[in-house]
């Protein structure tokens, strides 16, 4: 049995798509369809019922995803052991950060761990908390830092660090003092520049307004940190973010930050893996040193193992 046939089975098994299955493998659909097709010839079994959706597994793909993904893990489990043999650990993790964090926490990360695992490659992609959920279940990331993660059965979560969320404006506007809190009812009353949902963020806010009785008065939905801060510059409305989204743009003396009260709005930042795959000890180091790396940068706020 091939490895790469096998390898090109899970993954579009996983994605249930061949034309998806053949981005995230970086190969033709043509090439990938012919490869899974030689797989189920050398087997003499049918893995695949391809349909106008896509693909769904038979019993037999069924019975080869579950080995295939323990065979393919036990590669990786080899190659490491291999890498130690020389003194490091060896592999790839795939790390998916959201932006407000991405930019504070991509240098001193990368730094650490070419320090700690020199042998070992990283890939560090940025994306909101559902893409990367997504990016965890279909195999493209390893491990993401996701906003406020619902408790599912595909996710194995370990909160990282809870981040308060503020009201940012523009410099400009008058009134009240930077550092002077403002109610949640209040800020519900400002038009605010907020991503569209199911965005985690949006959803504090939301369930938060809807806790003392109102709802956000909503000037756009845009999604994306820097567009909003450009928009909020620009004079568009108010924006509810962390104060690590500020670290995002190069002009955060535009801005204008302050706290959130009755309630406080606090969004947790969790580390999220799979719970379908079971992780690398290459992953395993690299969940340990975000912790380390968080919480020195961010302080008392992260959560240490």
């Amino acid at each position: 049995m091939d490895l790469k046939q096998l390898e090109y089975f899970v993954r579009v098994a996983e994605l249930g798509s061949f034309t998806r299955a053949a981005g995230v493998l970086n190969i033709a659909q043509p090439a990938l369809s012919r490869q899974v097709r030689l797989l189920e010839v050398e087997l003499r079994q049918n893995l695949l019922l391809r349909n106008g959706r896509g693909v769904t597994t038979t019993e037999a793909g069924k019975l080869l995803l579950e080995h295939g993904r323990g065979i393919l893990h036990q590669v990786e489990r080899a190659r490491e052991d291999l890498g130690r043999v020389s003194g490091a650990l060896a592999g790839r993790v795939a790390l998916g950060l959201p932006p407000s964090i991405a930019k504070m926490l991509t240098v001193p990360l990368t730094r650490a761990f070419r320090k700690r695992l020199p042998n070992a490659a990283l890939s560090i992609s940025e994306g909101l908390t559902i893409s990367m959920q997504e990016g965890l279940l279909t195999g493209r990331l390893d491990i993401a830092l996701l906003y406020n993660p619902q408790p599912s059965p595909d996710l194995d979560t370990q909160p990282l660090m809870d981040e308060e969320l503020l009201l940012i404006g523009p410099r400009r506007s008058r009134g009240k003092a930077a550092a002077e809190a403002i109610s949640l009812r209040e800020a519900s009353t400002l038009p605010l520049v907020i991503p569209s949902r199911p965005n985690a963020i949006r959803m504090v806010v939301e369930t938060e307004m809807a806790g003392i009785g109102c709802k956000p008065e909503i000037s756009l939905e845009i999604d994306g940190v820097a567009a909003i801060l450009d928009l909020v510059a620009d004079g568009a409305g108010y924006a509810i973010l962390p104060k690590y989204a500020l670290a995002t743009t190069n002009r955060p003396e535009t801005y204008v930050a302050r706290p959130i009260v009755k309630p406080h709005l606090v969004s947790r930042l969790a580390l999220a893996t799979a719970a379908g795959r079971t992780t690398t000890m290459t992953q395993q180091a690299m969940l340990e040193l975000i912790q380390q790396v968080a919480s020195d940068v961010f302080g008392p706020t992260a959560h240490t193992a």
